[in-house]
């Protein structure tokens, strides 16, 4: 058969599409055994699965996405809670990808609770966002008084080395984070079409290809700043620590992700007291 006479192949309509998305996702709770961080539920849904390797203090699991991706249309949602004198790390097996949005964005959901006592550190990888990703990601958490948690977020605009721009499509980030119920962190960011441009000039970013947000919630958070800006020295590229009212938060942005990750690995690595997981090495 010739090229020209090979058949038409329509654009996928909204019912394929909608027939093709994902609902997925990962809930996770963990309890304290004696002196030790036992988990206590797991709900895998969709393509996303958990895994926990063995650490030496604590729990630690590992969020896998058997779909290598994420389009737009997919819903994920992850779940955590850790009760009482446990302690539990979440990370990602790798950097998370966000392609091009044929439809609707790509919506998460991350729902973290911590109970007095407890810590959570939600430290996934890198979000990677290819040229037309629509993203729509909702944070949320509650902390009871007692608890701590650590969070470490990373935004990455287009592959680097494979000269990416992200010249269409949208951020939606919403960061909503309570303690005994009462709001004490918003924290909203909306970034629309030519992400690439919003951060050309130097006011805004500087030729920024990625951003990250750290966000410690813990009775001795404001103690904590010197030594994160310490460790931080002088970034490769720009960060900025600040603490008030049992809260710590450091921003980051660089044009170099790689540089963002190391100025990022050495101040939450600070603030949790341990070495990032494993995974992060890989």
């Amino acid at each position: 058969m010739s090229v020209a006479a090979l058949p038409f192949k329509p654009s996928p309509d909204a019912v394929t599409l909608a027939a093709l998305r994902a609902n997925a996702g990962v809930a996770l709770a963990f309890k304290s055994v004696g002196a030790r961080t036992r988990l206590a539920d797991l709900d895998e849904r969709g393509g996303f699965r958990a895994k926990f390797p063995t650490v030496e203090s604590g729990a630690e699991a590992v969020l896998i996405n058997t779909g290598g991706g994420m389009l737009g249309g997919d819903r994920y949602t992850f779940d955590i809670a850790v009760e009482r004198g446990a302690a539990a790390t979440v990370t990602s097996q790798s950097a998370e990808r966000i392609y091009r949005a044929l439809d609707g964005p790509t919506r998460t959901d991350v729902s973290l609770r911590v109970d007095s006592g407890a810590l959570v550190a939600w430290l996934p990888q890198e979000t990677i966002l290819f040229n037309g990703a629509r993203l729509d990601r909702r944070m949320t958490a509650d902390v009871a008084v007692g608890g701590s948690l650590l969070i470490a977020e990373t935004i990455v605009f287009g592959r680097q080395f494979m000269g990416e721009d992200v010249r269409a499509g949208s951020v939606l980030d919403h960061w909503r984070i309570r303690r005994e119920g009462r709001l004490v962190f918003a924290d909203s960011v909306a970034l629309q079409d030519d992400m690439h441009g919003h951060f050309a000039a130097p006011a805004t970013g500087d030729g920024a290809r990625a951003i990250a947000t750290v966000v410690l919630i813990a009775p001795d958070a404001a103690d904590q700043r010197d030594a994160a800006r310490e460790a931080l020295g002088e970034p490769a590229g720009r960060a900025a620590i600040s603490a008030w009212n049992g809260m710590l938060t450091a921003r980051f942005l660089a044009r170099e992700p790689a540089a963002l990750r190391a100025d990022l690995i050495r101040v939450v690595t600070t603030l949790a007291r341990r070495p990032m997981p494993r995974v992060w090495n890989c």
